[in-house]
């Protein structure tokens, strides 16, 4: 099919849930951060199945061809598997910057990092048992993860990025093993920190991939809409991504006003072209959406467009934010007939 639709990972988690202008009002968690839920830990898988469900179904109604589980167990998208790791104190948090130049409590790192057991493996399950389509989960990239924690143990970050990137890469080979039909890593930090990035972030990311069979995702973004409101015309690390073992790269176009001819570099991957403004909870039309996606396609094939939203969409109001997949669908149909 040309121009599948699917989701960047998130989707918004119902106000019964989780409290959603707490969430709203501070950095995205990196430690555990309990007290966002409003549902008694007793009650509280059960809760979130629940939702989960829900967040399934509001993506089939919008008519996604691929479907995500909505991140509706996580705090943020990255401290559920940061959290569950070996090697990291919990107890005694250490401070980090945000991309956004804040210190954050994030994980303190106090001996080798290992992955202890899959994390979201059930989470895929329940995807699968509750849903016919394509199913897709998200997962941190190692990169990602180590910038988000303090080091107080390995010798140098490049060791530090290699024992995170030997827990994704066994997350990913149980989650395909489950069934899984794309494992996304979401690295949003090379965004931020090329530099670094260039330096060891893209051998980590490739370790990750390492014996990997399956449809494999990167995404990278300039970070919530919702909390980075500045956002530069171009990446600073994107065309690195040619040289990555993934065979997607998710990307934003929509907030950013992205100059799409940087999608030439990137080696004739295939493209999660984030065609939604998560920056306004307004529905954009299908033409809109269509647009957006027609000045990727004057620098990439039809084949290699995927429509997605620019980032995920936690933030989003859920009346907003199933508006927008649902037109996003419908742009999709408009350019089939268009390019088929």
């Amino acid at each position: 099919m040309l121009f599948p639709t699917t989701i960047v990972g998130s989707f918004p988690q119902p106000e019964w849930l989780i409290d959603r202008a707490k969430l709203a009002g501070r950095f995205p968690p990196r430690v555990r951060a309990r007290e966002l839920w409003r549902i008694p830990e007793p009650y509280l898988a059960q809760a979130q199945d629940d939702a989960t469900l829900l967040a399934i179904r509001f993506q089939e109604e919008a008519g996604l061809d691929i479907v995500s589980d909505g991140e509706i167990r996580r705090e943020s998208y990255s401290n559920r598997f940061a959290t569950a790791l070996e090697g990291v104190d919990l107890d005694n948090p250490g401070s980090a910057l945000d991309r956004s130049g804040h210190p954050n409590p994030v994980p303190r790192i106090v001996g080798r990092i290992r992955r202890r057991h899959a994390v979201e493996v059930e989470d895929l399950k329940f995807l699968k048992r509750h849903t016919t389509r394509m199913t897709k989960i998200t997962v941190p990239g190692p990169f990602t993860m180590l910038q988000q924690a303090q080091n107080d143990f390995y010798k140098s970050e490049e060791e530090a990025a290699a024992d995170y990137a030997d827990a994704v890469n066994a997350e990913i080979k149980d989650l395909f093993a489950a069934g899984a039909d794309v494992v996304q890593i979401d690295e949003p930090y090379m965004q931020a920190r090329p530099e670094k990035a260039r330096q060891y972030g893209l051998a980590a990311l490739n370790r990750a991939l390492e014996g990997v069979q399956g449809t494999t995702c990167v995404h990278i973004c300039f970070g919530y809409a919702a909390i980075i409101h500045s956002r530069p015309s171009g990446y600073s690390f994107l065309p690195e991504l040619a040289g990555c073992k993934c065979k997607q790269v998710s990307i934003e176009t929509a907030q950013s006003n992205l100059d799409t001819s940087v999608l030439r570099e990137l080696g004739g991957k295939q493209v999660l072209v984030g065609c939604l403004n998560l920056d306004d909870p307004a529905v954009e039309s299908p033409e809109v959406i269509a647009g957006r996606i027609r000045k990727a396609l004057q620098h990439i094939e039809p084949q290699q467009a995927i429509l997605a939203p620019d980032c995920g969409m936690k933030y989003l109001p859920r009346d907003s934010a199933q508006g927008k997949l649902a037109n996003m669908v419908l742009a999709a149909k408009m350019l089939r007939a268009e390019y088929n």
